[in-house]
């Protein structure tokens, strides 16, 4: 567990040598680069447009505007965070406005955990799109098609098996590793041929994190 904990440390603090060079990285490292005064001092007030704006900078002048079509006949569905859409028969799309995230850095952080775990369904960054003036990450990940049902009890099993306490619903708690997995209903995980991928999660740091 020392292991994995050192390696996670390794993909959300290092300078992009480890968590690679991908587009994910690269806006986490340039939010934790250009960092206002509420990340570094939690007794003050940091406002998510400030770091949006901050963002928005990035992309612009890295002309990472998402400019492949979204066509609206490939729409599968949308919960509180994202919508989704069939890109191909492989792949899907998925626009997300970090809703559920205080920080668009923590959101970040999420993906980069995500695919350290689940390489399977990992996430890839297409690039940032404004929709009704609301900013959104297009991310492009694995399709998955399910031939059963999700036993939830068996996701408790298996997570508990691993450290992850259940803390309550559907909600996850890692102490050694700090971390917290959130949100794990029937509908963010798969079941296909008795093997599970997980594919919408949520991961936020703890203070036992940094230690």
């Amino acid at each position: 567990m020392k292991n994995v904990k050192n390696e996670l440390q390794n993909i959300i603090e290092g300078n992009g040598q480890s968590g690679g060079e991908s587009l994910i990285k690269k806006a986490q490292l340039y939010l934790g680069g250009n960092e206002i005064p509420g990340f570094q001092n939690p007794q003050s007030k940091c406002l998510k447009s400030e770091e949006e704006r901050i963002l928005t900078s990035f992309i612009e002048e890295n002309s990472l505007f998402y400019n492949g079509e979204i066509d609206e006949r490939n729409f599968i569905g949308e919960g509180a965070e994202q919508k989704v859409y069939r890109l191909d028969d492989e792949y899907l799309i998925k626009l997300n406005d970090t809703i559920f995230y205080e920080f668009w850095k923590d959101y970040f952080n999420s993906l980069l955990i995500h695919n350290y775990f689940f390489e399977s369904t990992q996430y890839e960054l297409l690039g940032f799109k404004f929709i009704d003036k609301k900013l959104f990450a297009v991310v492009k990940q694995k399709f998955i098609e399910a031939t059963e049902t999700v036993d939830l009890m068996l996701i408790k099993e298996f997570l508990e098996f691993n450290s992850f306490k259940n803390i309550r619903n559907n909600d996850y708690r890692n102490e050694t590793l700090g971390l917290i997995f959130e949100d794990l209903h029937d509908e963010n995980i798969i079941s296909q041929n008795g093997i599970l991928f997980f594919i919408d999660t949520i991961f936020y740091l703890t203070e036992n994190f940094y230690k």
